[in-house]
């Protein structure tokens, strides 16, 4: 199994890089961030700054979308990026939440998010695409590949990842819950012909590593909300008789509105209907045997990659106990993808 981080790109920016370096010191793979222009400081920037100061690691948004940034700008940002300092890059896209939220926009259309996988994907490996009857290719990219990985809750959504992406990203970790969803992704990437198990399978949640559970959970509650509001789209678009996780269903009927101002944050004060039971179940929480014992089940499952969203005021702990006590106990016995 894999790791990664994600952080947010709030002020100053040498501290998001310095988190980053972290990460890479305690053995993390992956670092990502959050992609909303507006509520933080400029990602692709950042980008170029933490692959500078580190060897290893692979740097991504956790997820970008195809309204707020052109597919072609996109891939060249990652194009750019991977020919300065390897292939080090990967690309998370969905349909957008608070970077389009925030702008009074509406979440891109499925459809678009596939044709912008499929334009970043063929751009950023040096091929050329199809673009408003065009045909578009980098003249100066040579080596670059990069991945596309799609973000998704809803059937349909589940349904365009196993299709078109080159992994999957579950932003809860609920093992039943990813169960389900893992198995509608490698569904439909069977049905479309492709080998399920080539696409990699990414579990991000917040993380906590500790006893006092009174306190990780008033710092991790956040999550619930945010993943709140992707549920809330697919009820009103499916209703809650939909076939999905009943668990998902249930806990938003309390949920009366959110602050995108206080998105991803510890202190969100939207938060309320967010029971327990739920930042329990989406988050891992506890002491290091805890969190070992939760990513041995979702490992079992199939999950590739778990990533740490260390939106709390434990950042630099949880990392070095990950580092310490936990991946080495989940990479002991596991085998590389092929």
């Amino acid at each position: 199994m894999d790791f990664g981080v994600v952080l947010q790109t709030n002020p100053p920016a040498w501290r998001t890089v310095g988190l980053a370096k972290q990460a890479e010191e305690h053995g993390f793979d992956y670092v990502w961030t959050f992609d909303s222009h507006l509520l933080w400081q400029e990602p692709y920037v950042i980008y170029s700054a933490i692959l500078n100061e580190t060897k290893r690691v692979i740097v991504g948004p956790m997820v970008t979308n195809p309204a707020t940034r052109d597919w072609t700008v996109t891939a060249s940002v990652f194009a750019t990026l991977n020919e300065m300092y390897g292939n080090r890059t990967v690309v998370g896209i969905g349909r957008g939440d608070s970077a389009v939220r925030v702008l009074n926009g509406k979440p891109c259309t499925l459809k678009e998010v596939r044709e912008a996988t499929h334009v970043i994907r063929e751009l950023g490996n040096c091929r050329p695409v199809e673009v408003n009857g065009a045909t578009l290719q980098f003249p100066w990219a040579r080596t670059s590949e990069l991945e596309v990985w799609i973000a998704a809750y809803g059937p349909l959504a589940l349904k365009t990842a196993g299709e078109a992406g080159d992994g999957f990203i579950l932003q809860l970790a609920d093992v039943d819950v990813a169960k389900w969803m893992i198995t509608k992704v490698k569904e439909a990437a069977a049905a479309a012909g492709r080998d399920p198990e080539a696409l990699t399978f990414c579990v991000a949640a917040p993380a906590y590593v500790g006893d006092d559970i009174k306190h990780m959970r008033e710092q991790t509650r956040w999550f619930g909300g945010m993943v709140g509001n992707h549920i809330a789209d697919i009820v009103n678009k499916y209703g809650t008789e939909a076939d999905f996780p009943q668990v998902l269903i249930d806990y938003i009927a309390g949920r009366t509105g959110y602050d995108y101002n206080t998105h991803g944050k510890a202190d969100n004060d939207h938060v309320d209907f967010v029971p327990d039971e739920i930042v329990d179940r989406f988050c891992i929480l506890g002491t290091p045997e805890e969190h070992v014992a939760k990513l041995e089940e979702l490992k079992a499952i199939g999950v590739d990659q778990f990533s740490v969203y260390l939106q709390h005021d434990n950042k630099e702990e949880t990392m070095r106990l990950y580092g310490e006590s936990i991946m080495p106990k989940l990479r002991d016995h596991v085998t590389a993808k092929a």
